[in-house]
């Protein structure tokens, strides 16, 4: 299609095309191309999908109409399957951060780019998605329950059977069903770009353009922002992630009322579905199609999955789909694709025997319980009774003791080669949790110790002391 691409350009704008070269494809089955003249550089797109290239093109012009950053189109022939674009450079958003991104974290340089991203989206879904002629969509007009069918079956046949992950077919089927019906319970009357990710953000002059829409239907705002956010291999923090959601529904509600309760109760399950589907794209194109680079992300979507299922709980039962996604999340295999180097976060937590064993059902299960009842207990004496393991007169008490110290020690040590190990293979999750009889002195004093000398070798942890935290509640 390169001469009917030229003969394009030529017919446009009066100029002999100097140099034609093609451009580095995506996963769709168009093909992309630069030409160039003396003075002028446009993009050449060849697709053989007639009606995503209506959509695209119809899009495009309605989006630049209303104001938004997107591409000019310049020129286009349905028939032949071409049209040409104004050239938006090569800088896209996960560029640009994959060039920033340090060792200690996102740059504010990316936290901004991403910011300015955020601010711009409800305009796409809210603004010109109040008068965007969704007959133009392709291929449904709105993300409806057929649409969510597809995506998930698609996750099913084309990652769990590829991946070899077992699950009950009828069961599974059974949760899809219950969860896209809890889906079409947000409200679905906005503009849902659909794959708005950090490949299809331009930056040019530090500003944002916008492309590959083409896939655009009538949805939930949920739907992108969960996209955007937890785009795989883009890796970003997760304390960075909940910033950005508040800066997207500060935006959004400047445009339209937006029930803060209600979105933040459909936004998890969004965020399950983009994950699933793209897991499916991940195997259908890594599994099936043996493009090894889209494997590379499957460490991180199973991160992902893997925070989701220790922050955010659905409010409908999804037996077999939690059970899938704790396979997915236990699976050592998974997580070794690529070069993905991710962090161990230790959860440490103290608790009381008398209140049972801690329970574990987030992460993927792996971890120790330490028994802290063998060692000195300030909690006899009447001084220390009301006090607990952070108070420095307790802290004083135990960490004189010869007993104690020798115990802090061999766990330390065995806790960081685990997390060594567990880092070697991707894992993300360890449990450390001590416990004592009342949950308050010894197993909140080892609890605290074992967070500061993790934190000081680097480590990331999270700690939580179960019983000082149901008294609080109670107060």
């Amino acid at each position: 299609m390169e001469e009917p691409l030229k003969d394009l350009f030529k017919t446009r704008f009066s100029e002999p095309v100097e140099s034609l070269s093609p451009l580095r494809g995506d996963a769709s089955s168009r093909r992309l191309f630069r030409i160039k003249s003396r003075g002028r550089s446009v993009i050449g797109a060849v697709g053989s999908d007639r009606l995503e290239n209506r959509a695209f093109l119809e899009f495009s012009r309605h989006f630049r109409g209303a104001g938004l950053p997107v591409p000019e189109i310049y020129a286009q022939d349905l028939d032949k399957g071409i049209y040409l674009e104004e050239d938006l450079g090569d800088t896209t958003l996960f560029a640009f951060l994959s060039e920033k991104r340090t060792q200690n974290g996102f740059p504010d340089s990316v936290v901004e780019a991403y910011r300015r991203v955020v601010e711009v989206l409800p305009r796409f879904q809210i603004a010109a998605g109040k008068a965007l002629d969704y007959g133009f969509c392709h291929p449904r007009a709105s993300f409806d329950k057929q649409s969510m069918m597809w995506d998930l079956n698609y996750f099913k046949y084309y990652f769990l059977r590829l991946a070899r992950v077992p699950f009950n077919e009828q069961a599974l089927e059974d949760d899809f069903e219950r969860f896209a019906d809890f889906l079409l319970g947000a409200d679905r009357d906005f503009f849902l770009y659909r794959d708005f990710q950090s490949r299809n953000v331009m930056l040019r002059g530090g500003s944002p353009w916008f492309i590959d829409y083409q896939g655009g239907r009538r949805g939930a705002l949920q739907y992108d922002i969960a996209s955007l956010l937890f785009d795989a291999k883009a890796d970003i923090p997760f304390d960075v992630r909940q910033g950005l959601l508040e800066d997207y529904l500060r935006a959004a509600s400047a445009m339209t009322r937006i029930d803060r309760a209600e979105f933040l109760r459909y936004y998890p399950g969004y965020v399950y579905i983009r994950i699933l589907q793209a897991l499916g794209a991940y195997g259908l194109r890594g599994f099936y199609e043996r493009k090894p680079h889209f494997l590379q992300s499957i460490p991180y979507a199973v991160r992902n999955l893997e925070h989701l299922l220790r922050t955010a709980e659905l409010p409908v039962k999804l037996p077999e789909m939690m059970r899938v996604f704790k396979r997915l999340v236990g699976s050592s295999a998974l997580r070794q694709f690529g070069d993905a180097e991710l962090r161990v976060t230790v959860r440490i937590q103290s608790f009381s025997y008398r209140g049972g064993m801690p329970a574990d059902d987030r992460g993927h299960g792996g971890g120790y319980v330490f028994d802290c009842r063998g060692l000195p207990n300030p909690g006899r004496f009447e001084r220390y009774a009301k006090l607990d393991g952070r108070d420095a007169e307790v802290a004083a008490f135990l960490a004189n003791e010869s007993a104690v110290k020798e115990f802090l020690a061999h766990v330390g040590e065995l806790i960081e080669r685990t997390v060594e190990n567990y880092q070697s293979r991707n894992f993300t999750d360890l449990l450390a949790a001590f416990g004592c009889t009342g949950g308050r002195h010894r197993s909140v004093f080892c609890a605290e110790r074992l967070a500061e000398r993790l934190r000081e070798k680097g480590i990331l942890v999270e700690v939580s002391h179960r019983e000082i935290e149901k008294l609080g509640a109670a107060v």
